[in-house]
């Protein structure tokens, strides 16, 4: 495993002062100073002094443990026309990101170790946020055979999973699940029946019909969904199920919490904002895997958002290079941008709306998936944890545009979306990377 940090750090002294802190974790929420030294959280308090510090002052403005994605394709190695490590984390620091675990659907597939060390290399030498892999579950994520998971782990990936295609053998998964509880790692599983969504473009039902596209139905993630709780009820290992986007996953998912199974679940900004009606202009922006659902799948999963069964939001940042998306909508790939708007989609929709309060949205973005990921150090910012932070200005309203993205591509469905909640600052390692709608 990597240290606490998977980027150099620096010996910079900050002191961030007047600042509103939401560290739910040390049960702090009130405005208060925080000095920062040799890349660790020195001192949380009122009034603050030190006099070698770099001092910036942060009132009116909310002050996070650094936010945490833990579903982002960095597209790297293989695609970097779409996105690289580089370009990717940069996307992230400007979205307020100061790790991400990144999927292993690269070419080639991190199903070894040599790819894992590549990838730690890569971020250390040109990343600007810390970046965690997870490993794949199959070789070549083919679905045939299991992949080295022990060395995967030793080598330093914080997870397994397949993402981006489902493991379609029940045995072979629950073998997933044994091997990969020896070692105390989650399975972030994508669940599709792909006998059942084959061919699909997006959510089957009166859209689908009414534009002549070929659907998904809900059920190719529910029958997953459920076989997947099964097996990690059986074998004790925590699964994690990514990109939720259905009442029946969430409903299943909730009675397995209250059964004690050892499961988590994610999802994303644009399940809770956006149905399937949107696809009536034939955008493949707005075309993804799980699609964008029914408004009462919508629903569902803002409730599951507000009581908890949903604990984590994560964007499943997919680039995709302009002219793939350009293609006619059934051959265009699945997949959007989201690390630059997460924030202000979650702020606008969530907390503006009173589903969630800022605290919640702190656990769901931070805490949470800091604990899945086992990243020790991290989702709080008490004394001597990393000194990884997110200032966000929860009054300011922004609209998204699309040519200042950081991000390699453009694929959004949000482009002149008015949000509200602007990152201001993140601190990745005691080193203000972004500050002010530049990255430093």
């Amino acid at each position: 495993m990597p240290g606490l940090y998977a980027r150099k750090v620096t010996a910079v002294e900050i002191l961030l002062r007047n600042g509103h802190l939401v560290d739910p974790v040390n049960n702090v929420d009130g405005v208060c100073d925080i000095l920062i030294k040799d890349g660790l959280i020195e001192k949380v308090g009122k009034e603050i002094v030190s006099a070698g510090a770099q001092v910036v002052d942060l009132a009116g403005k909310h002050v996070f443990p650094g936010l945490i994605d833990m579903h982002v394709h960095l597209r790297e190695p293989g695609r970097e026309d779409e996105e690289t490590i580089a370009s990717g984390t940069r996307s992230a620091a400007k979205g307020g990101f100061t790790s991400v675990c990144c999927m292993p659907n690269t070419l080639p597939v991190i199903d070894n170790s040599e790819t894992v060390e590549f990838i730690y290399a890569k971020a250390k030498k040109e990343g600007v946020v810390n970046v965690f892999p997870a490993g794949a579950i199959t070789k070549g994520e083919e679905g045939k055979e299991l992949a080295e998971i022990g060395d995967l782990r030793d080598a330093g990936v914080v997870a397994v999973s397949d993402d981006g295609k489902s493991v379609p053998d029940a045995n072979l998964m629950r073998r997933a699940m044994e091997y990969a509880g020896m070692f105390g790692l989650p399975v972030l599983s994508h669940c599709e029946d792909v006998a059942l969504s084959k061919n699909g473009v997006m959510h089957e039902g009166y859209y689908s019909t009414v534009l002549g596209l070929a659907g998904i139905p809900a059920a190719s993630e529910e029958v997953t969904v459920a076989r997947d709780l099964i097996l990690s009820e059986k074998t004790g290992t925590h699964l994690h199920v990514c990109h939720v986007s259905t009442a029946g996953s969430v409903a299943l998912i909730r009675d397995a919490l209250a059964k004690g199974v050892k499961v988590s679940a994610e999802t994303a900004p644009h399940y809770f904002t956006l149905t399937d009606e949107a696809m009536q202009p034939y955008d493949a922006n707005f075309k993804m895997n799980p699609p964008l659902r029914s408004d009462n799948d919508r629903q569902a999963i803002i409730e599951g958002l507000r009581d908890g069964t949903l604990g984590v939001i994560a964007t499943d940042h997919a680039p995709h290079a302009d002219y793939e998306k350009e293609q006619e909508i059934s051959y265009a790939p699945f997949g959007i941008v989201g690390l630059e708007t997460a924030v202000g989609l979650a702020v606008a929709e969530l907390v503006e709306k009173k589903v969630i309060t800022v605290k919640d949205l702190v656990i769901r973005m931070s805490v949470n998936p800091a604990k899945i990921l086992g990243l020790a150090g991290r989702g709080q910012l008490g004394q001597g944890a990393a000194a990884d932070v997110t200032v966000v200005d929860l009054n300011k309203e922004w609209v998204v545009d699309k040519t200042k993205f950081e991000s390699k591509s453009r694929n959004t469905p949000f482009n002149g979306r008015k949000l509200k909640g602007e990152v201001w600052m993140t601190i990745v390692g005691g080193d203000v990377v972004f500050k002010d709608g530049k990255i430093l």
